[in-house]
């Protein structure tokens, strides 16, 4: 059977994309156009440039984790591989709706194309490299967050919106470990999805083929979890990797309040970024969460005491390197790559 295609990178969310840019232009008006701007061309040009190296940085130990992780699951790939993929799930998680959940399908489908391993142990790999990414994320959280509570003493609201994104990343975590340990779980959820598909196919798939492809790779998944388990020591350095990632991550947010020398406390640096970072990784189907990220990242710095220009000049900046550049580096990857389209393996 012919294959069918999953997503195609030229064709999806280039319309929500601009939709997005110009709800936050909008956004940006009402806040004060003119101070924004002021703000952005009085930045100190040094220190923006420290940023844009954080967040190259970042991507490189980004990349590193995710090829340890592929290495101890015996799947053989290069680091500068694995870090076109990154960049190429930059772009399709910026442009395709399901933020998160489309860049993670891109990089199993490219890395298990390149390496011709089963596709189970490829995703063990990135459930592996997502799980450690959101613990680090909940634990910056939760310190970060009561340090501010105790020495900001900031409003109920934003104590219980905190709260509220605590609780939904530790409950992903949760279900994200149940369904890895639980093969029989993991087994009803898949049947249960193939069923949909093969509803939807309108009988170009058959069930018994998907399932018969499923249990391989589910099989292959569960063993490539259990490797990664039972030798904690050998994730001694995709932890490191990644917390040095998380850390860059950080790092572009100081950098840019020091360029437009706008006064911030750490601690409240770290429980916006913590908050955002958990928002994108829910798929809520708008591309890029451009516009609404940018307004949730602006309000956040306000409501913990940053004045509206600087906020909004902050997270113009922020998200030119973490959306825009990132959006960039990945499209001329992509092109380098010659990817048209995400498709699904040919069914017999």
């Amino acid at each position: 059977m012919s294959e069918q295609k999953l997503f195609n990178l030229k064709k999806t969310g280039i319309v929500v994309l601009a939709i997005g840019v110009i709800i936050f232009i909008v956004y940006l008006y009402f806040i004060g156009f003119g101070g924004v701007i002021d703000n952005i061309r009085n930045a100190d040009p040094l220190f923006y440039s420290s940023a844009l190296a954080a967040m190259f940085l970042s991507t490189v130990f980004y990349a590193l984790t995710w090829q340890r992780l592929l290495h101890l699951l015996s799947v053989k790939s290069s680091f500068f591989k694995a870090l076109q993929f990154v960049w190429v799930a930059s772009f399709v998680d910026t442009l395709v709706p399901a933020e998160s959940i489309s860049g993670d399908i891109s990089k199993v489908y490219l890395m298990t194309t390149q390496s011709g391993e089963n596709a189970g142990k490829v995703v063990a790999s990135v459930i592996g490299h997502r799980v450690l990414g959101m613990t680090i994320t909940l634990g910056g959280l939760i310190v970060s967050s009561i340090y501010f509570v105790i020495n900001y003493k900031p409003s109920m609201l934003i104590v219980e919106f905190v709260g509220v994104i605590g609780i939904g990343t530790l409950v992903s975590l949760i279900l994200i470990f149940y369904l890895s340990r639980n093969r029989q779980a993991t087994d009803k959820a898949v049947s249960w999805l193939i069923g949909v598909l093969v509803r939807f196919s309108r009988g170009r798939w058959k069930f018994e083929s998907l399932k018969k492809q499923a249990e391989k790779m589910l099989k292959a998944f569960h063993d490539g979890i259990d490797s990664l388990s039972v030798r904690p020591k050998f994730l001694a350095l995709p932890i490191s990797l990644s917390i040095l990632a998380w850390v860059l991550d950080l790092l572009i947010a100081v950098f840019v309040f020091r360029a437009i020398k706008a006064p911030v406390a750490f601690s409240a640096i770290v429980v916006v970024y913590s908050i955002t970072t958990a928002l994108q990784a829910i798929p809520i189907g708008v591309p890029g969460e451009v516009g609404i990220l940018d307004f949730i990242m602006a309000a956040l710095f306000m409501t913990l005491g940053i004045t509206p220009t600087f906020a909004a000049a902050a997270t113009v900046l922020i998200r030119g390197l973490t959306l825009w550049v990132r959006l960039l580096i990945g499209g001329l990857t992509v092109q380098w790559l010659g990817i048209k389209g995400m498709k699904a393996p040919s069914l017999p």
